[in-house]
């Protein structure tokens, strides 16, 4: 039977595009719901005990209290990601051997809980326990991008890494604005009864992030088709990413998957502190720093989800990466420097749109490098393990840097590490099948 390829990408760009909403949509919560589980659970609780730990971290040094907020919001998007990073290979490699449909409809299905449990989240314990399995059912990214390799080939596979791209810059720019907006209704007041329940100021945001969950699974239920039988061959199932990538040693992987960690962990930092530095020096506040993120996600989803589709065919993975990786350093710059509004959103511009060409370049890469159809689910699984384990260090890492060196620090050490991911862009061999891509005939190796 034929698959419908526009179900397939519809569901992979869905299902994306809600991963991203539900690691985004908690960052505008994060100065309130300190204060609220704080308040709630005391000082000798967990939270409090995060809380004095991250203080200890910070130091005394004017604007403390930001500082620890900074990296409180960076110690539960990393712990998301740590477990993103941790079962995205599992995920990619089950779904190997068992297929793709029947893995991500766990997968989503436990999304769909994970918001269930941050509705009744009355305690700071089922919010972390929530946020844990929100990211392990967020590891079925690595799926959704095996879904694109089975039913895309050659150059178009980076057309289908372009909407899935797309999806999880969408994300990013929804996550937020619905945390934003639905911060402002307090279900207590509609149901005060609930708050026995665990109801709480933040369950309207879950409740919003449920409502999208679970029409993401009755679509895959009902729409989504298989799009690779079960694999005949034996493969291990694995929860150690490390010995997956060591697994995956097809010529130009390992290389790909290298540049991408770095990238990520930079432009991680980098994005993290991006909202401190707008406040800090241009007096941003949350509306503001709400305008900022859209532009970014709208600018990426859009370059993504068109400008990339047309300009691979022409000029190849490789290439396209490589200019990706130049325009982000100029970006890098210029924010860390900007004065004011109109230089940041230049640099903005520029970090967007590069970022926007090498992300699913590189995906792309990892895919068409791994010449075995059977093993593109663990490869994949293990190149966006790698992406959400940069994502895990990224914020941590870009907060101290923020506040141990000065606002500039995750910047222009971001350009300068950057150059590493250049070099290793530089340095990838020819594409196997570069016949079939115009671009990739003629490039140099």
């Amino acid at each position: 039977m034929e698959v419908n390829r526009r179900h397939v990408l519809g569901l992979v760009f869905l299902t994306v595009f809600l991963d991203m909403v539900g690691f985004s949509i908690i960052f505008p919560l994060f100065p309130t719901m300190l204060e609220h589980y704080v308040g709630l659970e005391g000082s000798e609780s967990l939270i409090g005990r995060l809380i004095a730990k991250l203080s200890s971290w910070v130091g005394d040094r004017p604007s403390a209290d930001f500082g620890v907020m900074a990296l409180f919001g960076g110690v539960l998007g990393s712990l998301y990601s740590l477990l993103q990073f941790l079962f995205s290979p599992f995920w990619g490699a089950l779904s190997d051997r068992i297929g793709r449909r029947p893995t991500l409809l766990v997968t989503l299905a436990g999304t769909t809980l994970s918001y269930v449990v941050w509705i009744f989240a009355g305690t700071f314990a089922l919010l972390v326990v929530a946020r844990l399995l929100g990211g392990m059912m967020a590891g079925n990214i690595s799926t959704a991008s095996a879904a694109i390799a089975d039913t895309h080939s050659g150059p178009e596979r980076a057309k289908g890494m372009g909407i899935l791209g797309a999806g999880i810059g969408l994300g990013f720019v929804v996550g937020p604005a619905l945390g934003a907006f639905f911060s402002t209704w307090d279900l207590r007041s509609t149901w005060p009864a609930g708050e026995a329940y665990g109801i709480n100021p933040f369950s309207a945001c879950a409740l919003a992030a449920f409502g999208l969950a679970f029409a993401n699974l009755f679509w895959a239920w009902r729409k989504f088709p298989e799009t690779r039988k079960a694999a005949t061959s034996e493969q291990e199932r694995t929860l150690h990413p490390f010995r997956a990538l060591r697994e995956i040693d097809y010529p130009g992987v390992r290389r790909t998957n290298l540049a991408y960690f770095l990238y990520l962990i930079a432009f991680g930092a980098m994005e993290f502190t991006l909202a401190f530095l707008a406040t800090e020096r241009l007096g941003f506040g949350p509306k503001q720093n709400g305008m900022m993120f859209v532009f970014v996600g709208v600018l990426i989803a859009l370059v993504q989800g068109g400008f990339v589709r047309r300009l691979v065919p022409k000029l190849g993975e490789r290439a396209v990466a490589k200019a990706g990786l130049l325009l982000t350093l100029p970006g890098f710059l210029i924010v860390g420097s900007c004065q004011s509004v109109a230089v940041l959103y230049v640099g903005l511009f520029f970090l967007a749109f590069g970022s926007a060409l090498v992300m699913p370049c590189l995906s792309s890469l990892v895919s068409r490098y791994t010449v075995d159809e059977g093993r593109q689910g663990l490869a994949l699984g293990v190149f966006r393990s790698l992406g959400s384990l940069a994502r895990a260090v990224g914020p941590i890492l870009g907060g101290l840097l923020y506040w141990r060196i000065a606002s500039w620090g995750p910047y222009y050490l971001g350009a300068a590490a950057l150059l590493v991911p250049v070099a290793l862009a530089w340095a990838l061999p020819a594409i196997p099948d570069a016949p079939e891509s115009l671009g990739e005939t003629s490039e140099p190796g």
